[in-house]
């Protein structure tokens, strides 16, 4: 074999092996920046930045509204989320670890696990399939919910809500949970393992569940618009809703539960250019005429004075 030891063959040579060396490298960090890319949108965060001036004003907002033994008591959980840049929320939470019986509010995991089910393909995104969630949803229909539950599978919820978003978590003391539907055949599944509540949630998973909403991180973008739009407009008009009622120009995206004395609700609301995430759980038979006033005061620590 002849070998060619030219000053232009080596050279030739030398920069083949340098565009090939530089190939390959661009390739290696191009591969590992999608391959954290991938793995950001697909494993939401198990925590929110914390703010600790908004929660000093948030506990002296609640506390103005004579709820400071209420707190003490964990008989109320408050969680408020700025969201008007949804890259950099704002969180700030009072007692949001404490789970509680939440009734109602819980449909919105299943409405979660429902398209979860879609984007698998293991459910028909129907026209009769949306109208059974806006139903769920906007107006609370109790038995539309358990048709969407056993619809979609107990388990199916549960796997959502503990797999893929740890919605529920032990490590964070529970979190949103449903083990009954509202009514109907066979609603008896199980209670969580750690408080052993039906219907149950925290205001700090709810918080990230509307956090990812708003990010459009939940299922698909496509879907969280859907989801969005099915928790618009809300039917019943009283807790958040009747306070922000006398707000002009907000939109606020919505689900809340009641029986006897457990109130809740959850919120994404928009209002004067700017966004935040409302949730409360209360355990107080006054609790549909506080919550009214408590999300007036929340408005004004995020939106400021109103006229």
């Amino acid at each position: 074999m002849a070998w060619d030891f030219s000053l232009e063959a080596v050279t030739i040579k030398a920069m083949q092996r340098i565009r090939t060396r530089t190939i390959c490298s661009v390739i290696s960090v191009v591969l590992l920046i999608f391959s954290r890319l991938s793995a950001a949108e697909n494993l939401p965060e198990s925590a929110l930045p914390h703010d600790h001036n908004l929660e000093h004003a948030l506990r002296s907002a609640v506390e103005s509204l004579g709820l400071a033994a209420t707190l003490q008591e964990k008989h109320l959980a408050v969680s408020l989320v700025d969201v008007t840049d949804p890259a950099k929320p704002h969180y700030a939470g009072l007692n949001d670890r404490h789970m509680m019986y939440a009734a109602s509010l819980p449909k919105i995991a299943v409405l979660v696990a429902g398209f979860e089910r879609i984007h698998a393909g293991l459910m028909d995104y129907t026209p009769e399939v949306k109208e059974m969630f806006i139903r769920m949803t906007r107006f609370s229909s109790n038995p539309d919910a358990s048709r969407a539950i056993h619809q979609i599978g107990f388990q199916y919820i549960a796997d959502v809500l503990t797999s893929k978003y740890h919605f529920y978590d032990p490590a964070e003391n529970g979190g949103l949970w449903v083990g009954k539907a509202y009514g109907g055949p066979q609603d008896y599944w199980r209670r969580d393992p750690l408080h052993h509540i039906s219907h149950g949630a925290t205001t700090f998973e709810v918080s990230r569940l509307f956090v990812l909403l708003e990010q459009r991180r939940l299922v698909t973008p496509e879907y969280s618009d859907q989801m969005k739009e099915i928790l618009s407009r809300p039917a019943i008009h009283h807790k958040f809703v009747k306070g922000l009622d006398r707000l002009p120009g907000h939109i606020v995206y919505r689900k809340s539960g009641t029986w006897s004395i457990w109130h809740s609700d959850a919120a994404l609301v928009e209002h004067g250019g700017k966004k935040y995430i409302a949730v409360a759980l209360m355990e107080d038979s006054h609790g549909g005429q506080i919550l009214p006033e408590l999300i007036v005061k929340l408005d004004r620590l995020i939106c400021g004075e109103h006229q």
